[in-house]
């Protein structure tokens, strides 16, 4: 095995997921103002589904100009009701989000792209669908004190991994989407570079 792996991303999700399935890796940050682009990018009438796969080539993209290897960017956007939804600041905000997609589905979009040298070399995007159920005020409550800030670390305000998953009543896609980093065809495209044993 010959090739480095970079993860162009703090996500503490992303990072777990990548050393659970046995990747050596290291981390480095892409200092990309995510708010403007997605700004500019809606502006040209970009989706939720595209703004995400634009955001994991930038990230993977300028990493890898300084980088060596293979450079793993990935973003993920929440879409509701044909809307695109950032993630939020504060307990109260979280609260409000979760009552607006309380009964409802919204669709997780996980892009991750992979460059070498300064040019995306692989790409994939996966799109999840989950359905909140119908919860009590009274459980709402409970679920943000318990889990605090923890909340605030998703773009959904909920960590599937966590107390998250009792906010559902259904789910329809790939775990690894949900979590924010596609993981099936990633494994494949390391091994293929020699990144992994085959």
């Amino acid at each position: 095995m010959t090739s480095d792996v970079v993860l162009a991303s703090k996500s503490q999700a992303r990072s777990m997921v990548l050393a659970g399935a046995g990747v050596t890796f290291e981390t480095a940050v892409a200092g990309v103002d995510e708010d403007a682009v997605k700004v500019a990018l809606m502006a040209e009438g970009q989706g939720p589904r595209e703004i995400a796969d634009a955001l994991a080539e930038l990230k993977a993209v300028k990493v890898s100009r300084s980088r060596q290897g293979l450079v793993v960017g990935a973003d993920q956007t929440l879409e509701f009701e044909g809307g695109l939804y950032d993630k939020v600041d504060t307990l109260a905000a979280a609260g409000e989000r979760l009552r607006l997609l309380r009964g409802k589905p919204h669709r997780l979009h996980s892009a991750v792209v992979v460059a070498q040298d300064g040019a995306p070399i692989w790409r994939e995007i996966v799109s999840a669908t989950l359905t909140m159920r119908s919860f009590s005020d009274e459980f709402l409550n409970e679920y943000l004190e318990l889990d605090g800030a923890e909340a605030l670390g998703s773009v959904g305000c909920y960590r599937l991994e966590g107390r998250g998953v009792q906010l559902f009543s259904r789910i329809e896609g790939d775990y690894f989407t949900i979590l924010g980093l596609p993981l099936m065809g990633l494994l494949d495209l390391l091994r293929r570079h020699g990144a992994l044993a085959q």
